[in-house]
C-alpha cells in the first residue's frame, strides 16, 4: 500500500505531466488558431492585418501610444476579439495571457487617473493591434505581433513552434494604482519586489560592484532599435553572489520567461543556466520603494531591462531582448541554411 507522501509525489508528477501535455497541445493548435482568427476577418480587415513575412513592418515595433499598422481590437466584432484573444492564449502561457489582459485593463484605470473622458481613445483597452506576417502553416515560416501602449510581443514560428517572442515589452502605468476599486494593484509586482530583495541582500562590497549608476536611467537603454545595442555587462557577476542570492536572481529571471509557452520558457532558461557564470546584475538609482530605480540582467545572448522613473517612480517599463535571436533571426537563418542545403 502506497504511503501518503508517495501518493502525493505521484500526483505532483501526474500534474506536471498534464501541464506539459496542455502546453504541447497548445503548440499544436497554434497554426489552427491563427487561421481561425484570419478566417474571422472580412477582406478589408484581413488586408489591414496581414503582411508578407519579408515586409519591413515586421521590425517596426514600439511601446508608446501612437498610430500603428495592423488591426486593432476596437475595429473587431466581439466574435473576432474572442478569436484574437484565443491567438494570444495559444502563443503565451496562462501567466503571459493574464499579464497581457492586465496591461489592457490598466488603460481604463490610467484614463481615470489622468482625468480623461470615459470615451477617450488615447487611453483605450481596445487600442491594441494584431499583425500577421506570412501565412500561418505547420511547414512555413511565419509570425505575428501584438502591440499597443506598454505592450509589444513579436512572435516568430517555424515548424509549428514559436522559436522567438522577442523583443518583448511589458509596461505598467500606474505601476501601483493610487485610488479607486483597484487601489494598490501592481501588475508587475514580482519584477520590482524580487529585484529589490536581491539588491538589498548584497553586502557593501557586493553593492558597490552592482551599482552601475547613482541616478536611475530615465528609460530602457536598448530602445526600439532593430538590433539591440548594449555594451559590455555591468554590475555584479553571478559567481560573486551567494547561493541564496543566485537563487533569487534565477527566480527573477523565471518571472520574465514564464510568460512564454512552457517549451520556449524551458529552452530559454536552459540556455541561460548553461552560461550562468557570465550573468551580471546591475542596479541604478535608489534602493527605496517610491524612488526612481533601474536594473539590468545581462548574459552573453540576452538582456533584460527594468526602468521605473517616470510619474514619480510609478511608471514601469520592462523589456527582454535576445541579442542573437530577436525576431527569430538566428533560428530563421539556421532554418533557411538547412532548407538550402
Amino acid at each position: 500500500m502506497k504511503t501518503i507522501p508517495a501518493i502525493f509525489a505521484l500526483l505532483i508528477i501526474v500534474f506536471f505531466a498534464f501541464q506539459g501535455f496542455v502546453e504541447k497541445n497548445k503548440e499544436a493548435k497554434l497554426v489552427a488558431t491563427a487561421q481561425q482568427f484570419l478566417n474571422s476577418l472580412d477582406q478589408n480587415q484581413k488586408e489591414q492585418a496581414t503582411f508578407s513575412f519579408e515586409d519591413k513592418e515586421r521590425f517596426n515595433w514600439n511601446f508608446v501610444p501612437k498610430e500603428r499598422n495592423g488591426l486593432p481590437l476596437k475595429d473587431m466584432s466581439e466574435a473576432q476579439r474572442k478569436a484574437a484573444h484565443a491567438l494570444i492564449q495559444a502563443s503565451l502561457s496562462q501567466q503571459g495571457y493574464e499579464k497581457v489582459t492586465n496591461v489592457l485593463a490598466l488603460e481604463s484605470i490610467l484614463r481615470e487617473v489622468e482625468g480623461r473622458e470615459p470615451n477617450d481613445t488615447y487611453r483605450d483597452p481596445l487600442n491594441y493591434y494584431f499583425s500577421v506576417f506570412g501565412t500561418p502553416s505547420e511547414e512555413a515560416v511565419w509570425g505575428w505581433r501584438l502591440e499597443g501602449h506598454h505592450l509589444a510581443v513579436n512572435f516568430s514560428s517555424v515548424d509549428n513552434q514559436i522559436v522567438s517572442a522577442t523583443p518583448t515589452f511589458f509596461g505598467a502605468n500606474p505601476g501601483k494604482v493610487p485610488s479607486g476599486p483597484k487601489k494598490g494593484w501592481r501588475i508587475l509586482k514580482p519584477e520590482e519586489d524580487l529585484a529589490r530583495e536581491l539588491v538589498r541582500s548584497l553586502n557593501p562590497t557586493q553593492l558597490q560592484t552592482a551599482q552601475i549608476a547613482e541616478e536611475a536611467y530615465p528609460e530602457i537603454v536598448t530602445g526600439i532599435e532593430r538590433q539591440a545595442k548594449i555594451g559590455e555587462p555591468e554590475g555584479i557577476a553571478f559567481p560573486d553572489l551567494t547561493a541564496e542570492q543566485q537563487q533569487k536572481l534565477m527566480q527573477l529571471l523565471q518571472v520574465y520567461y514564464n510568460i512564454y509557452t512552457s517549451e520556449l520558457a524551458q529552452q530559454e532558461m536552459q540556455q541561460i543556466k548553461e552560461k550562468q557564470d557570465a550573468l551580471h546584475f546591475g542596479w541604478a538609482g535608489s534602493l527605496e520603494p517610491g524612488d526612481g530605480h533601474y536594473y539590468r540582467i545581462q548574459g552573453p545572448e540576452f538582456v533584460i531591462e527594468y526602468d521605473n522613473t517616470q510619474n514619480n517612480a510609478n511608471h514601469i517599463h520592462t523589456v527582454i531582448r535576445d541579442l542573437k535571436n530577436d525576431f527569430g533571426d538566428h533560428v530563421l537563418k539556421q532554418h533557411y541554411e538547412e532548407a538550402h542545403n
